[in-house]
């Protein structure tokens, strides 16, 4: 009973934004030491794209994309609570894949790819762009670090108390992701969408771009089981972003 208690706290513990940053922090993974590793594959990812040719920066595309990266940049500056100064970065890589994300300290990578063959708008950028920033801005990857070390402490703490041999690890494990990580997961992805939304009304992108944006996702990959997903379902997540949309609206309005 004890120990069921004692799983029940930590796994508790683990939806608290602040509970899984002081996690991380202790685990090594605070701030300064997250944005200089995220730096550093940064540094690679380009050194690397260079040497095959496959850094973008001169292309319309390109073009596009560093538009609306400077146009966001300020306002996310003012976004930024981590005690930080972000050092904003942008690589634009020649490729089909259909990606992008900002790491830590504020390191944007954008993939042709997702512009291109999603046929973007400006606006649709800016909503992917910031999404990504968001994530970012609240130090999501921090707060994941500290949940998965919450997670594996506590599964462990149960695993051992029960006497579960091998056999029974992987099914306790996957009990563990579907009941803790993945839905933490998209209460992350979430948040990111909702702030997403009000900082390209910041910038002066419209808002409704983030419903058409994700109207085109939907399109383009088949439907799953969202509870499996660390994302929420495309008609999950325009149906919570129309929700959010008149508060966007009305910052958006404002810059008019």
């Amino acid at each position: 009973m004890k120990n069921n208690f004692l799983f029940s706290m930590c796994a508790a513990t683990v939806v608290t934004l602040s509970g899984c940053t002081t996690v991380a922090d202790i685990a090594g993974a605070d701030t300064s030491t997250l944005n200089a590793v995220a730096t550093q594959g940064f540094n690679k990812t380009v050194q690397e794209a260079r040497a095959a040719n496959t850094l973008d920066t001169s292309s319309v595309t390109y073009k596009r994309i560093n538009t609306v990266f400077n146009k966001l940049r300020p306002y996310a500056d003012q976004l930024n609570q981590t005690g930080t100064r972000f050092d904003w970065q942008l690589a634009v890589l020649k490729s089909d894949q259909v990606n992008a994300y900002v790491a830590p300290g504020g390191k944007v990578v954008f993939y042709t790819g997702i512009v291109n063959k999603l046929n973007l708008t400006d606006a649709e950028i800016a909503a992917i762009m910031g999404h990504e920033m968001v994530h970012a801005l609240e130090e999501h990857s921090k707060q994941k670090i500290g949940a998965q070390a919450l997670t594996d402490l506590a599964l462990g703490i149960g695993l051992s108390a029960a006497g579960v041999g091998q056999g029974g690890a992987a099914a306790a494990q996957l009990g563990s992701q579907i009941g803790i990580g993945l839905p933490y997961s998209r209460n992350l992805e979430s948040r990111a969408d909702q702030g997403g939304l009000m900082l390209m009304a910041r910038a002066g992108y419209n808002p409704n771009a983030a419903i058409t944006l994700w109207e085109k996702m939907s399109k383009q990959t088949s439907s799953g089981v969202a509870f499996l997903s660390t994302h929420p379902s495309s008609s999950q997540r325009i149906a919570a972003m129309r929700q959010n949309l008149p508060a966007a609206m009305q910052i958006y309005n404002q810059r008019k």
